[in-house]
Order: structure tokens, then C-alpha cells, then sequence
């Protein structure tokens, strides 16, 4: 069944190429289990098993990670997103994880200029006053270039890797049916939701793949920044009483006329790298004020808005004279419901003013009907809370409670909604930027008084009978079609046509499992009759024979020897699963 799944002819050469790098990282194991190894083979394609263990002296994240590497950009990718779920890994495998780095080697831009020149619609060299054929960045998708404009504006050009979606396509099949594979099969990795997990990460990855998707998050965030300035900061060389407030926050325009699903042309943000910290003290910019105004710009984008940068991590982020701040790559981004948000401020006002109650209640609205005792947890968490009773604001490290909070899930097998794992991991991420920044860096300091304005808004007079007038209508609009919905019920049950669909978890497999076994048995029985009619036919005298022996006897025996080998050959081929 693996092999119907799994080897499709356009998968093949990609299947190959995974088995190789598994067996090569000491997964030789999971191949033969996993069927790939006879798939192959039967293929004529041959697997180099001398390679096995190769670095078996690494333990296992550090292996897994080392393995995503050298399967290519969609398995980094998965690691990254793997990263983000601290609800279902341990720490180890959250580090490692983290240490994946989006980056490949260049490919020559003589493989990418035609693809270029057809989402251009026209040379490189005409649609640009200037174009640099050396990129400046390369990753596991993209290679990005910079160029400059006919009016001087200068920009940077992001172009997919030719061939890049026929790739990653045929490893989210083969992904897919894996998890399928392990879900039902292996109790343990049925706790880690691979299906789910799988799921969004294929809706991550298609959208990442999209550069006009990417174009649209990052002007939907530029629109939610307009206008948010605290002070004015001189343009260089003007002076301050001439100068127009600059916006703090910089998200780089889009120049839509040369973007689209491959390609996608920003302008050039001259500044200095996450990466770079070292020149924050040459450039003249304050390291206190940057990381203040770093965490206010995600927190507006988590608690005001809902819509947010998934990935703030030191690569995505420039520092710019003035100490203001631009975001780059917006190809991961975070949701948040107005109800999601609502939960996020009171969990996050609970974890700031030590109430663990509030903390508790949240808790349990995540994680929904999963958990098993709800007095257990809630008292977990209480404990939890409760032991930074007295403990300084300044003194609260939140990302790390927040990081304590997911391991209290994790010890009860609870998963937390996957919108919520990547605003965990964003949060976490923000923290440590800012202690790179500024080692007195307080996240808690800079959360409450906004979550405290938030919290205002929201229950101002007029937001509450906003959401009651909404409430309302919604019920009205219920009642109102409640008379159609009970006439096409009845109507429904009076033709017979009734039906109730009840979905039982592996309901189908059990029933694969139950015909397949009938017909084992069904077959077994016949050839036991065969067996002996043939038998009481080989004793009765008269009638045809051949080789001196009654036909119909040996006719009988035939058909038992080919339904006796029908039922190993299936039993073997099951590994006696069934």
C-alpha cells in the first residue's frame, strides 16, 4: 500500500534523493519501515546503505536538523516551523531547530534570467536603469538582487529558484502520506498531531511561495503603521525645524507593476542588520531606544491589530538612522481573532499582575476539550503563577514564563491551536532581540501599559454595546432562518432522505482492516473445502484423469495450492498487521 502511495513516477527521483539522506544520517531504519527501501529498489534504483550512521555520534536533534539541511528548502522550512511549536517539542529540539538557517548557494543568474525576463516582461536590463547580476542574499527559495530604477529609486529584486514549486510540491505529497503513515500507525507520533501539523505547514509553505501574497501582508502592515510616530527625527542634513516627522516603523513599498507570483520588486532599505550589532555604536543609534521601539511596533501588531510578523527574527529586521526600525520578509505571518486577542490580553495582564486564576481560565479555553482533568491543570498553573507573587516587574522575564507555561501542556498532552504557537514563538523571539539590544530590556515593562490601553478600548462603553448590537443581530439573523432550516429537515425526513453522519477517529481503517481479514477467512474456507472435495474426488473410480489421476481431484488441488499462495503472499505483504 506504501508503495501505491509513495512511488508515483513524477515522485520517484525526489524519493531517491530523501531515502539517501535519511540512510546517510543513521535513518536507515525508518526507510525499511517505512517501505521506501523495497520501493526503490524495485525501481532499479540503488541505495547506498555504506553510508548509514555517518553521524551517529551526533544525538538525535542535532541529527534531524543536520538531515532537514541536506534535504533541501521544504524541509527547512518544516524545521523552522517545527521551531515555533513549543507546545509539542521539548527544548532540545526547539534549539536545534532554531539554529536552521534559510540560506543556499547562489545559482548562476543565467539560470534564472529567463524566468526573470517572462515575469519582467522584458530584459533585466530594460526594465532597470541598472542591475546587479550578483545577488545580494541567497535562500533555500529566492535569491534576492538589487537594481535601480529609471527614476534613481533604488530596490531589491526577490525572484524564486526556477523549478523550485515542482520540489517542494512533490515533498509536501510525500509528507502528507508519511504523516497518514504515522498517525495511524505509530501511538507515539499520534500525540505530535502530524497530520495537523503537515496541514499548516502545506497552507504556510504555498502561501510563502506566492511573493504577491508576501507583497500584500507586508502593504497590510504598512497601512496599520501609518501615522505611528512619537516624535520627529531629522532627515539627514536637514534641520530639525525644517524636517517632516519620519515614520518609525518602515515597511519597504512595493512596486506592484514588476510583482507577482515568482518575482517581487521592494525598495532597497539602507540600514544596519539584526545581524550587524556591532555597528549600532558606529552608526550613532541607540541600542535602549531600538529595543523599546522594537517590542511597542510587534506588540501593536499582536494586540491592536491581529495581523503580525511571524519571523521577527535578527535577518528580517534593519535599524535605520533616527533609531528607527524596518521589517523585511513578510512571507510568514500570524492571525489573530478578535476572541484570540481577547484571551491573549487577559492571559498575558495574568501572567504581568501574578493572577494565576485568569491564567488558568485561558489556559483551558486553548487547549479546548483535550484535557483529561481540568482541576490538575488549572492547579499546575496556579502554582505556577503563584511563585512570582512579589516578584519585581522588572524582574518578570515573560517569554520565559510563557516558554514554562508550554511545558505545563506539554507534561498533559495538550496542543495549543497553531495560531497561538506562532504567537508564542514570535513572542519569545521578540525577547531575545531585545536582550541582544539592551541587556536590561524588560518585556513585561513594555507589555502592560499597552495591554492596559488595549484592555480600555475594549471595554470602553461604546466597544461593549458594539459587540452586544452584533450579538444581537447575529441571534436575529439565527432566528430569522430557523423557520427554513426546521422545513427542510422535516421536509428531509419525510422523504426518508434523513441522514446523520457520526465520524469515529480511525473508524475507516478499522473497517479496511475487518474486510480485509473476512476475506482472508472467506478464502481459507474455500480452500479447506477444496481441499477436502478433492480429496473424496481422488477416491471415487470413473471419470477423466490425467497422469492416471482423477482431472477433477488435481483440478481441485490447483485451485487450493493457488488460494493457499493468494493468503501467505497477502499475510506476508500485510507484515501480519492486519
Amino acid at each position: 500500500m506504501l508503495w501505491q502511495a509513495l512511488t508515483t513516477v513524477r515522485d520517484l527521483g525526489r524519493l531517491n534523493d530523501i531515502a539517501s539522506v535519511l540512510i546517510r544520517y543513521g535513518f536507515g531504519d525508518m526507510v525499511r519501515r517505512m517501505g521506501l527501501a523495497n520501493a526503490l529498489e524495485r525501481t532499479g534504483r540503488a541505495l547506498h546503505w555504506h553510508e548509514a550512521e555517518e553521524l551517529a555520534h551526533l544525538d538525535p536533534p542535532a541529527r534531524v536538523r543536520r538531515a532537514m539541511e541536506a534535504l533541501g528548502p521544504t524541509f527547512v522550512k518544516l524545521g523552522q516551523l517545527l521551531a515555533t511549536r513549543i507546545d509539542l517539542l521539548e527544548p532540545e529540539w526547539i534549539a536545534e531547530f532554531s539554529k536552521l538557517q534559510d540560506s543556499a548557494h547562489a545559482v548562476a543568474f543565467t539560470e534564472i534570467s529567463q524566468q526573470l525576463t517572462e515575469d519582467l516582461g522584458a530584459p533585466p536590463d530594460t526594465v532597470f536603469a541598472a542591475f546587479d547580476p550578483q545577488p545580494l542574499a541567497a535562500a533555500s527559495m529566492a535569491q534576492v538582487y538589487r537594481a535601480r530604477l529609471h527614476d534613481g529609486a533604488e530596490v531589491v529584486v526577490k525572484v524564486r529558484r526556477p523549478g523550485i514549486r515542482l520540489t517542494v510540491e512533490a515533498d509536501l505529497r510525500w509528507l502528507a502520506r508519511l504523516a497518514e503513515l504515522a498517525e495511524g500507525e505509530s501511538p507515539e507520533l499520534r500525540a505530535f498531531q502530524p497530520r495537523e501539523v503537515v496541514r499548516e505547514f502545506t497552507r504556510s509553505l504555498r502561501r510563502e511561495l506566492d511573493f504577491a501574497s508576501e507583497c500584500r501582508n507586508a502593504e497590510r502592515i504598512a497601512q496599520n503603521f501609518v501615522g505611528y510616530t512619537d516624535e520627529a527625527v531629522p532627515a539627514p542634513g536637514q534641520p530639525a525645524a525644517a524636517a517632516p516627522p519620519l515614520p518609525i516603523i518602515v515597511i519597504p513599498r512595493v512596486y506592484w507593476e514588476w510583482t507577482g507570483e515568482r518575482v517581487c520588486v521592494q525598495a532597497f532599505i539602507p540600514g544596519v542588520s539584526g545581524r550587524q550589532l556591532g555597528r549600532l555604536d558606529q552608526a550613532g543609534l541607540d541600542r535602549k531606544v531600538l529595543a523599546r521601539r522594537g517590542a511597542q511596533a510587534v506588540l501593536k501588531m499582536i494586540v491592536e491589530d491581529g495581523f503580525f510578523h511571524a519571523d521577527p527574527h535578527p535577518g528580517n529586521v534593519f535599524y535605520l538612522p533616527g533609531n528607527r526600525i524596518a521589517f523585511i520578509d513578510f512571507g510568514m505571518v500570524g492571525r489573530l481573532s478578535d476572541a484570540r486577542r481577547d484571551q491573549l490580553m487577559r492571559l498575558l495582564m495574568g501572567l504581568v499582575q501574578r493572577a494565576p486564576q485568569r491564567v488558568a481560565d485561558v489556559m483551558v479555553e486553548w487547549t479546548g476539550d483535550g484535557v483529561n482533568d481540568e482541576d490538575s491543570l488549572a492547579s499546575e498553573i496556579q502554582g505556577f503563577v503563584q511563585q512570582y507573587h512579589g516578584v519585581a516587574l522588572k524582574q518578570l522575564r515573560l517569554g520565559a514564563m510563557l516558554s514554562d507555561l508550554m511545558a505545563i501542556l506539554r507534561q498533559h498532552q495538550l496542543r495549543l491551536p497553531p495560531d497561538l504557537s506562532l504567537l508564542i514563538k514570535a513572542f519569545v523571539s521578540l525577547e531575545g532581540m531585545g536582550h541582544e539590544l539592551d541587556p536590561d530590556f524588560n518585556m513585561a515593562s513594555e507589555a502592560l501599559p499597552l495591554l492596559q490601553k488595549t484592555l480600555r478600548a475594549r471595554y470602553a462603553p461604546s466597544a461593549i454595546l458594539q459587540r452586544g448590537w452584533n450579538g444581537v443581530r447575529d441571534i436575529l439573523s439565527l432566528v430569522g432562518g430557523l423557520p427554513q432550516d426546521v422545513s427542510r429537515l422535516l421536509r428531509a425526513a419525510r422523504r426518508g432522505r434523513l441522514e446523520i453522519h457520526i465520524d469515529v477517529l480511525h473508524l475507516k481503517r478499522v473497517g479496511n482492516q475487518l474486510d480485509s481479514a473476512a476475506n482472508r477467512l472467506v478464502v481459507g474456507i474455500v480452500v479447506a473445502a477444496l481441499i477436502i472435495g478433492s480429496s473424496i474426488v481422488m477416491t471415487v473410480p470413473g471419470g477423466p484423469t490425467l497422469l492416471g489421476l482423477p482431472f477433477f481431484g488435481l483440478l481441485g488441488f490447483m485451485g487450493a495450492l493457488l488460494g493457499s499462495l493468494w493468503l501467505l503472499i497477502s499475510i506476508w505483504r500485510s507484515g501480519g498487521k492486519d
